[in-house]
C-alpha cells in the first residue's frame, strides 16, 4: 500500500502504471481503486474519466472490442475546479477480471498497449493465476491479504456505535471468526443480525445461527462417532446433520479445522485432507450431500480408528 500511496501523491500521477489487485474477497480491493480514482479526479471529472465494469456486466471479447476500446480512445479533457493537478489519463476498472474469457483477456492486451498514453487499467481478481501472463506482466501487482482480527473488530464496533446497535463482545468476536478476514461478509452478517433482532441485544448465538455455522457440539459428536463407534451409528449421525439443514461445504470446512488439530500422525491427516478435497470438488459438481459426507466420515473413521493414539 505504501507504493500505491507514493503513486497517488505524485503531483501529476503520470507515473501510475496499470494495476492488478488480487486477493480474497472482502479485503478492500475495489474500494481502494474507487477511493483512489475519486481522490485523483474529484467529483466533477470522476464520471468522465473512470469506467467500471463488474461481474454483472457482460465482458466477453465483444465488450472489450467496443465498450472498453471506445472509452480508452476518448481524449482526456477538463480540469479540476479546486485547482489541484489532474492526471493526464483515464482509468478503466475491470472488477473480477478472472471471470473474463481468455479471448477477451487477449484482446485487452492489445488495447492496453495501444492506449497506454491516455488510459490506465486496474484489474481486480481473487485468483491471479486465472489472468493470462501477458496481462500480468503489463501490470504492477498488489496482493491484498485477509484483514486482521483487530482491524475488523474496530470497524464493526464503529458501525455498531453509529447505528446504535446493542451487542455483546462475544458476538463481535464471533463475527470476526466466521468472516475469516472478509470484512464485507462480517458487515453483511452484522446487518442481518440487526434486522433479525430489532432493538434487542445481538448475541453470539444469533451470529452463529445466521452464518450457518455448524455448532461445535455437533462436530464433536460426529467425530466421536468416527473415532469410537460403528458405521451404522455414523450413518444416522450424518443423516441427522444433513437433515438439520447445514451446508455440507461448511461442515467440511469445520471438520478440516478440527481434524488438523487432532492427535493423528501426518499420514492419516494427509489422507483425510485429500478425501476432503475430493468431496469438496464433488459437491461443487452437484453430488449428493449425504452420500459425500458419509464417504468422508467413513474415511475419517477408517484412519482414526487405525491410528495408535485412538
Amino acid at each position: 500500500m505504501m507504493h500505491l500511496k507514493k503513486f497517488l501523491e505524485n503531483p501529476a500521477c503520470a507515473a501510475l502504471p496499470n494495476l492488478l489487485f488480487y486477493g480474497p474477497p472482502g479485503t478492500g480491493k475495489t474500494s481502494t481503486i474507487l477511493a483512489a480514482a475519486r481522490e485523483l479526479y474529484g467529483p466533477e471529472l470522476y464520471r468522465q474519466r473512470v469506467l467500471e465494469l463488474n461481474a454483472s456486466d457482460e465482458r466477453g471479447i465483444q465488450v472489450v472490442r467496443e465498450k472498453v476500446k471506445n472509452f480508452a480512445q476518448l481524449t482526456v479533457a477538463g480540469t479540476r475546479t479546486d485547482g489541484r493537478p489532474c492526471p493526464p489519463f483515464k482509468i478503466i476498472i475491470l472488477d473480477e477480471a478472472d471471470s473474463m474469457t481468455s479471448a477477451a483477456q487477449a484482446a485487452l492486451r492489445r488495447t492496453m498497449e495501444k492506449e497506454s498514453r491516455t488510459t490506465r487499467f486496474c484489474l481486480i481478481c481473487n485468483y491471479v493465476s486465472r489472468i493470462i501472463e501477458p496481462l500480468t506482466s503489463r501490470c504492477s501487482k498488489f496482493r491484498f491479504k485477509p484483514l486482521g482480527d483487530q482491524i475488523q473488530e474496530e470497524r464493526l464496533l464503529e458501525i455498531c456505535e453509529k447505528e446504535n446497535l446493542k451487542y455483546t463482545k462475544e458476538a463481535i468476536a464471533a463475527l470476526v471468526k466466521v468472516s475469516e478476514g472478509d470484512l464485507r461478509k462480517a458487515i453483511t452478517l452484522l446487518q442481518s443480525a440487526a434486522r433479525l433482532n430489532g432493538d434487542k441485544l445481538i448475541a453470539e448465538s444469533d451470529v452463529v445461527e445466521i452464518a450457518g455455522v455448524v455448532p461445535s457440539k455437533m462436530i464433536e459428536n460426529l467425530l466421536h462417532i468416527c473415532y469410537k463407534s460403528t458405521f451404522d451409528k455414523l450413518e444416522i449421525a450424518v443423516k441427522s446433520v444433513i437433515d438439520e439443514g447445514y451446508a455440507a461445504t461448511q461442515l467440511i470446512h469445520q471438520l478440516h479445522d478440527t481434524v488438523i488439530e487432532e492427535n493423528l500422525n501426518d499420514q492419516h491427516k494427509s489422507a483425510i485432507a485429500e478425501k476432503m478435497a475430493e468431496v469438496d470438488k464433488c459437491l461443487a459438481d452437484g453430488a449428493d450431500e449425504y452420500l459425500q459426507m458419509l464417504s468422508l466420515c467413513s474415511v475419517i473413521m477408517q484412519h482414526t480408528q487405525a491410528s495408535p493414539s485412538n
